[in-house]
Parts: C-alpha cells; structure tokens; sequence
C-alpha cells in the first residue's frame, strides 16, 4: 500500500502531466489558428491578402497536416511525448518570428505550410497518446473533456488579452488608425503568442519528464518497429475508426467555420474589427464549460450518443444564419447563436477521440489509430479556408456567407448520421454505470 507522501506525489504528478498538455495543446496552434481567427479582417489587410488567398496559405498548411499525420502517429508510438513536444513548440515559436514581418502571399503560404509540420507531424499524435495514458479505461471522456476545456481556457486568457492589446493600441478608435498603427498591434499580438509558445516549450519537456506516457511510448517503440504493419491493419479493420474518422471530418469542417465568424459580424452586422474581435472572444470563453461537461456527458451518457446531441445543436445554428436575415447592429443575435454554434463545436472537440474506448482500440496502438483518423479527419484544413474565400470574394455581402453557412449545415447534418451508425456499432451490452 502506498504511503500517504506517495499518492500525494502522484496526485501532484498528475496535475502537472495533464497540465502541461492542456498549456502545449493550445500554444502551439496559437500561431496558425487564433491570428486569423481573431484579427482576420486586420491580416487581411496588413498582409495585403484576399480572403481567397489567405484561404489558400491555409490551405496548404491542410495538405502538409494531411500527409504528416500519419507518420507523426508512427513517431508518437514510438518517442517520449515531451520530446516530440517540445521540438514541436521551439519550431513553431521560430515560424512566428517570420510571421511578424508580414510576409506577402509566398511568404504567408510558406509559413503556414511550415506549421503544419511543426504543429502535426511532432505534436498532435503524442498529445492525443499521451492524454489517453492519462485518463486509463474508464476516463476517456473526463480526460479529453479536461484537455480540450483546459485549452479552451488557455485560448480565451489569450484572446482576450490579445484582443485587449490590439484594443488599446488605436487610442483614436479604429477606424481613424494609420497603416502603421495596425501594422504595429498585429505585430504585438504575433510577437506576444511567439513569447508564449517559445516559453511553453520549456515547460513541457519538465511537466511529462518521467510520466506514464514518456516511458510507454519509449517502451512500445522498441518492440512495435516489427510490428508496424500489423497495427496499421488492425486499427483499419475497426468500423468504429472510420466513422470516428467522419465524425472528426465534419466536426472540423464545423470548427474551421468559426474562422469566418469576425469577417462576418463586420460585413453583416456591421462592427466593427475591435468589436468583432470582442465577440469572437466572448464566444471563445464557452470553449472550456463546453468541452468539459462534453467530456463528463459522455462518460456518464455514453460519447457516440452526445455526439448526436452536439450535431443537432451545430446543424440548427448553422440553418439560423443560412437563412435568416439579420438585423443591422443586432449585436445580440450575432452573439447568441455565436455562442450556441461554440457549445456544439467545442462539445464535439471535447468528444471525438474518447471513442477510441468505445472502440476497443488497443493502447498500444493509439498513436496509429490517431494518424489514419487524423488524415481524414482533418482534411477540412486544405479547403474549408478556401472554399469560405470563394463564396465571400465571387458573392459580396450577405449572400456569399449565407452560401457558406449552407455548406456548413451540410456537414453538420453528415457528421450527425455519421455519429447515429457509431451508436448502433459501439452501443454496450449494458448502460455504463455512473
């Protein structure tokens, strides 16, 4: 029996551990994420962009994503996270130094083709293995609940923050700034997420020093260099992996959704870029309540049947704006069904890989099971961008977001009947005991 020091020491452990991956899991896509998502309408104009190539930049971050996430899941099966981690976040922090010269649309297009390296290939697969290590069997959705309501908490502080400096560098309101005065708060911004993500680094190869997960994936790596093959066929033999693998397909294309929120508050509702920024924030701040209770949910509920919930929820936000017509200034409607659209997305976020579990995927095999859903599922990054560029550049004002917001009911309703087969597939013999 453990003493009471020990268990002490393995309580404070733990928090560290899973601490260190909910700080990591929201810094490193700091940079080619909460930039655009934010200050969008600001870095279109300061990067002299248009939506359509800002889309195509991001794009191609989508193309490296899909092609390293499988042998980024073949690294974390086989390296201690914190190093993979580690490397991931100092490479990413180097990319942002060139980000804040404003680079033109080579340079855009470069940057984020290089972040889809550093932010996939050596970051994603050890984030999700590590965080299954964490919460054993019978925590899965407590587990993935905490890390992606952690890093929503994490990217709320920052936006708001990030939006506090950008506010308060246009003392004269933003619509009386200079060129210079936006090009210098963007720069703040970029050069302040570069500082955290650089500094974050540091902290992850401390927090998982000696964990579960750096000596597993150490362990496992030795023994899986003959046996790669038979895991890859094995995982891809499970039902349950290909539709986990559509459910994240459309829950992203959902999310990456979010990116043309701010653009869409200024050219309909009509507020302005500071305002627009304050609201995506706000909205940002229901990340970690949703992702959270998402994850108790399902572990209470089971996960495939929250899903469905979280589905309907995305698809009836998305019809809203689809087809309603919007009051000039409505600040409160944009606000409300901003909010009800993040409850959805973040709920589902805090879900998708819990139903590893439910999926009978062998520990040891995570890291492969994580990189073929991963390169379905995170297709949406090549063209959801591109595709939002398209219907807003070719169909001005209301009618190309409407078209958009079209496109994203679509994959909601997808993604809904995709989490109904998971249901009938994974559905236990008997209720999950609380």
């Amino acid at each position: 029996m453990s003493s009471p020091f020990e268990r002490l020491s393995s309580a404070r452990h733990r928090f560290i551990f899973i601490l260190g991956l909910i700080v990591a899991g929201e810094a490193v896509y700091a940079l080619p994420f909460q930039i655009t998502r934010f200050f969008r309408p600001t870095v279109l104009e300061v990067f002299d962009l248009t939506a359509t190539e800002l889309g195509l930049a991001q794009g191609l971050y989508g193309i490296v994503a899909m092609i390293a996430y499988f042998p980024g899941g073949a690294l974390a099966d086989r390296f201690p996270a914190r190093k993979l981690m580690a490397m991931s976040l100092w490479s990413t922090a180097a990319g942002g130094i060139y980000l804040s010269s404003f680079p033109g649309f080579a340079g855009t297009t470069f940057i984020w083709g290089f972040f889809g390296i550093t932010t996939v290939l050596l970051f994603w697969a050890a984030l999700i293995r590590a965080t299954r290590d964490w919460g054993g069997p019978s925590e899965q959705g407590r587990a993935y609940g905490i890390l992606d309501g952690g890093r929503g908490l994490l990217a709320a502080a920052l936006a708001s923050i990030g939006t506090q400096v950008f506010a308060l560098s246009f003392p004269d309101g933003y619509a009386l700034a200079t060129m210079g005065e936006k090009e210098n708060a963007l720069r703040l911004v970029i050069n302040g997420y570069t500082l955290v993500t650089a500094l974050t680094g540091f902290f992850i190869w401390f927090a998982l020093k000696g964990g579960n997960a750096d000596r597993a994936a150490t362990t496992s790596g030795v023994r899986s260099t003959s046996s790669t093959w038979s895991h890859i066929t094995h995982v891809l033999k499970l039902p349950a992996v290909w539709l986990q693998s559509l459910i994240v397909f459309c829950a992203y294309v959902g999310y990456k959704g979010l990116d043309n929120y701010s653009l869409f508050a200024v050219q309909v509702y009509g507020l302005d870029e500071v305002e627009a920024a304050q609201v995506m924030t706000l909205s940002a701040w229901v990340r970690p309540v949703a992702a959270l209770c998402a994850g108790l949910l399902g572990d209470r509920f089971n996960v495939s049947r929250m899903l469905i919930y979280a589905f309907l929820i995305l698809l009836a936000s998305d019809l809203f704006f689809a087809y309603s017509t919007p009051v000039y200034g409505a600040t409160w409607v944009l606000l409300a069904n901003t909010v009800l659209a993040c409850i959805a997305i973040f709920g589902l976020r805090g879900l998708y890989f819990a139903v590893f579990e439910e999926a009978k995927v062998p520990i040891t095999m995570t890291g492969t099971a994580v990189g073929i859903v991963s390169v379905v599922g995170y297709t949406p990054d090549i063209f959801v961008a591109f595709v939002a560029g398209l219907f807003i550049d070719n169909y001005p004002g209301i009618t190309g977001h409407q078209y958009f917001f079209m496109f994203l009911a679509a994959f909601a309703l997808s993604g809904m009947c995709a989490a109904l087969a998971l249901r009938r597939v994974t559905r236990p013999e008997t209720p999950p005991v609380a």
